[in-house]
């Protein structure tokens, strides 16, 4: 009980399989409850997250962590006994998380358009996501991770997306792969860590929530 670690999550979100990758990666075993963020949010959630009351939330020791991001620097501070998620190198250090700033301030919006709008305004979205991965693309470069040879905290925060790609494709109608192939080719490096590919659920999935949240939006 002295170590006890609590998530509360919802299973489709890209900022709680952030946290979920990262418990994994640092071995660290939790209690998942899972929120149904479309119905009514849970005592606990508004408890431990009464400012914003949304998932994901870490309860380490009784005591609640909000934002993904946070979490994750979190857990990257506390369980030190596995390879460290930020580099060690102060300048690299912020570097990776300038970089997250930006997968936050540019990639989440247009990517949520995609499938919660049409017409011009779906396309204009289609055309900034592309965009931003092709910036991502360029930041990437030769080398296999985000974090140079290794799997580390830019990586763990944006291969999240990946299960929401085929809802991307099928409602924007483009293949993601064709635009950005050097990204889908990180996609399945990533892939191959079992942290990466037991956390992300499977994208026929995701596009089933999808549909029900459009009917909820009034999207259709």
């Amino acid at each position: 009980m002295a170590d006890e670690v609590v998530l509360l999550d919802f299973w489709p979100s890209l900022y709680g399989l952030r946290v979920r990758i990262a418990l994994a990666e640092k071995g660290v075993k939790y209690e998942y409850k899972d929120e149904d963020l479309m119905g009514k949010r849970s005592p606990l959630l508004l408890q431990t997250n009464p400012i914003y009351k949304r998932i994901p939330v870490l309860i380490h020791r009784g005591k609640p962590l909000c934002e993904s991001v946070i979490i994750v620097e979190y857990i990257d501070e506390v369980w030190k006994d596995k390879a460290p998620l930020l580099p060690s190198d102060p300048y690299e250090r912020a570097q990776a998380r300038f970089w997250v700033d930006f997968i936050d301030k540019k990639l989440y919006a247009p990517s949520r358009k995609i499938w919660t709008t049409k017409g011009e305004e779906q396309e204009a979205a289609k055309k900034e996501f592309t965009e931003v991965l092709k910036i991502l693309e360029g930041q990437l470069g030769d080398e296999p991770y985000f974090g140079g040879d290794r799997f580390g905290f830019v990586d763990l925060c944006l291969i999240p997306y990946y299960c929401w790609f085929y809802s991307y494709e099928t409602f924007g109608k483009f293949s993601i792969e064709a635009e950005c192939p050097k990204f889908i080719a990180w996609v399945k490096r990533c892939e191959q860590k079992e942290t990466v590919s037991n956390a992300l659920p499977d994208g026929k999935k995701v596009l089933a929530f999808v549909h029900e949240a459009r009917k909820m939006l009034g999207v259709g």
